[in-house]
């Protein structure tokens, strides 16, 4: 199945909501980033996690979250831009830790459970807006929602999954985010968060086929919905070669020379994508030459 992302309005405009299938992508950080079960499971719900923040963004417009946790798994950092690009890496890919009591992954304790959940929004302004609140669990999906309560006053549903083979590789990977609009009937949230109670992990939702839209569906009960949008989402990065000749540039010219002869060559690794960029003598020699 296709990554894809819904956008809709519930409730005569009372509730957005957000879901999204994000299994191809995850399995392409997990591919690139080398992750053990754990890990990838972190990774892939903050994945999702962005991606469901960005949904709202317009051309040229970026969010980005940081997990800042004391767990084994170290920062992880994840963006998503307006057009559904997700890019994201954690620090410890290698992270695996045994299952919880229910066999579920432990994404809590390799997170940590205590730290700062971070969201910084470029919204093309003078200062980008940014938010944090401390981590509340580790799992992400309460982080998140008690971000949105806490920092944007917004009161939120949200719960993000991600389904690990025996094997190592993404089975299934989503989430779902429900957001309350200011003005909406106290009702409202109470029945969101009774529903959330009940309705399938999202795991098994996005495994029997559900899509997006069926996934809303469950999460909003008898609450009218309205689709407003629906568009691909996938694992993007935006560096590329032009750019890390920038950074070989601030490196200076004596220290390039010294990796060149010490190394045969300068290389850069990107770390939302793992891309690796390799500069040689006549490489280097070009970005230092005048006028480039």
């Amino acid at each position: 199945m296709t990554d894809v992302l819904v956008r809709a309005i519930a409730a005569g405009g009372a509730v957005l909501g957000c879901a999204a299938i994000t299994t191809n992508l995850t399995e392409e950080a997990r591919e690139r980033h080398g992750t053990l079960p754990t890990a990838t499971a972190a990774l892939g719900r903050g994945l999702a996690a962005a991606a469901m923040l960005g949904a709202g963004l317009k051309a040229r417009q970026t969010v980005m979250v940081r997990v800042l946790g004391d767990g084994p798994l170290g920062p992880m950092i994840v963006e998503s831009t307006a057009d559904g690009a997700v890019r994201g890496y954690v620090t410890n890919p290698l992270t695996d830790l045994p299952p919880t009591a229910s066999r579920k992954l432990d994404v809590g304790g390799a997170v940590g459970r205590r730290g700062t959940f971070h969201v910084t929004r470029d919204l093309g302004l003078r200062d980008p807006y940014q938010g944090s609140v401390p981590l509340v669990s580790g799992e992400i999906g309460e982080d998140l929602a008690a971000y949105l309560v806490s920092s944007e006053q917004v009161p939120s549903v949200a719960a993000v999954g991600v389904l690990v083979a025996p094997g190592g590789g993404v089975m299934a990977s989503g989430g779902l985010l429900l957001q309350v609009l200011p003005g909406a009937p106290p009702s409202i949230p109470l029945y969101l968060e009774e529903r959330a109670r009940t309705i399938p992990a999202v795991t098994q939702m996005v495994t029997s086929g559900a899509s997006p839209e069926e996934m809303l569906g469950a999460a909003l009960g008898e609450l009218s919905v309205s689709v407003s949008e629906r568009r691909s989402v996938r694992f993007a990065c935006r560096c590329s070669a032009q750019k890390v000749a920038q950074v070989i540039a601030a490196l200076g010219h004596d220290e390039c020379e010294r990796l060149l002869n010490d190394e045969g060559r300068v290389e850069v690794r990107c770390r939302f994508c793992a891309e690796r960029y390799v500069f040689g003598a006549e490489d280097v020699a070009a970005v230092f030459a005048p006028g480039a």
